[in-house]
């Protein structure tokens, strides 16, 4: 049986949204085989979607070879179950290629991610969006963060284009994000998928959920599954209880660990993986490792969270 389309796999998602890390080795390399059971991992803990080499999974460090080997491989380990998500970014005719190679690799989507260095017009972002969305068959999700921040009009007409079926948030300004859902609702007709994608996603959905914005991502999915899921089963029947021990005890001070140091959002998330006992190595340059104090801290508080839910019982 043919499976549905991305848009209406993610529509009402059974779980959190698993961005996945990206392995190497002692020598920096590549390890397939440890990225293989870290995404094999998410997927059996329930995760709804695999979304490889994105931001947490360092998309900007990965060759052109190395991106499409692991998105085969989140391919072939997730086996149909879920959908698999790929990145794709830089300037046009690059995003183009790796939309390419993502869809050779069996991809079900691609999350587009900001051009890279320049500060574009209105005009040019829409252009590079409906150009990278024209290069293949796959459906686009158009990340908003850093320097690619869309007026309403102009998601609207990046929902009114073939091909392209969400946007996913970085930016964090609800009061834009609130116009622009309804400038889309009021403007085209169809379905269109919104994300949030602040790091720790967690600590900020019930605001977005209140504007209509359903999906996020969950970096701590990969490190500390049990945690994202319930705390994505509580906020999905309404179990508020459940959320503000969860925000109170656990992502709160996991998001004031991750503000001590940049590049934490990637680099504390793979030290989480590390510490729950798969070696997926350090993050590669320019990212730095977390400071040992920092790891401890880190250890305490997937402790203090594996408490909360023994609480909850």
């Amino acid at each position: 049986m043919t499976p549905a389309p991305l848009a209406a796999r993610l529509s009402i998602p059974s779980g959190p949204l698993f961005f996945p890390v990206t392995a190497f080795g002692p020598d920096g390399a590549l390890d397939l085989a440890a990225y293989r059971a870290h995404v094999r991992r998410g997927v059996e803990a329930g995760a709804a979607a695999v979304f490889a080499c994105c931001g947490t999974g360092e998309f900007h460090a990965l060759t052109p070879e190395e991106f499409q080997t692991c998105v085969r491989a989140a391919v072939e380990e997730t086996a149909g179950r879920v959908p698999v998500v790929a990145g794709a970014g830089y300037g046009t005719a690059l995003a183009v290629r790796y939309a390419r190679l993502a869809e050779a690799a069996g991809a079900d989507g691609l999350l587009a991610m900001p051009p890279y260095l320049v500060v574009a017009g209105q005009e040019g972002l829409l252009r590079h969006y409906r150009e990278v969305a024209a290069a293949t068959a796959l459906p686009v999700i158009v990340y908003q963060r850093d320097n690619a921040v869309f007026t309403p009009a102009t998601v609207v007409e990046l929902a009114r284009t073939d091909g392209i079926v969400g946007f996913k948030d970085g930016l964090g300004d609800l009061d834009l994000m609130q116009r622009v859902v309804s400038a889309v609702r009021t403007e085209t007709t169809g379905d269109f998928l919104y994300f949030n994608g602040l790091p720790t996603a967690e600590q900020t959905q019930l605001a977005y959920r209140a504007i209509g914005v359903p999906l996020y991502s969950s970096a701590v999915f990969c490190f500390a599954p049990e945690l994202a899921l319930a705390f994505h089963a509580a906020l999905d029947s309404g179990d508020d209880g459940t959320v503000r021990r969860l925000l109170d005890g656990f992502y709160r001070p996991f998001v004031e660990l991750r503000a001590q140091g940049r590049g934490y959002a990637v680099s504390l998330v793979k030290a989480g993986v590390r510490l729950r006992g798969l070696d997926v190595g350090e993050v590669r340059p320019p990212l730095h490792e977390p400071v040992e104090d920092h790891v401890k801290h880190l250890a305490a508080l997937i402790e203090r969270g594996d408490a909360l839910l023994e609480e909850g019982k």
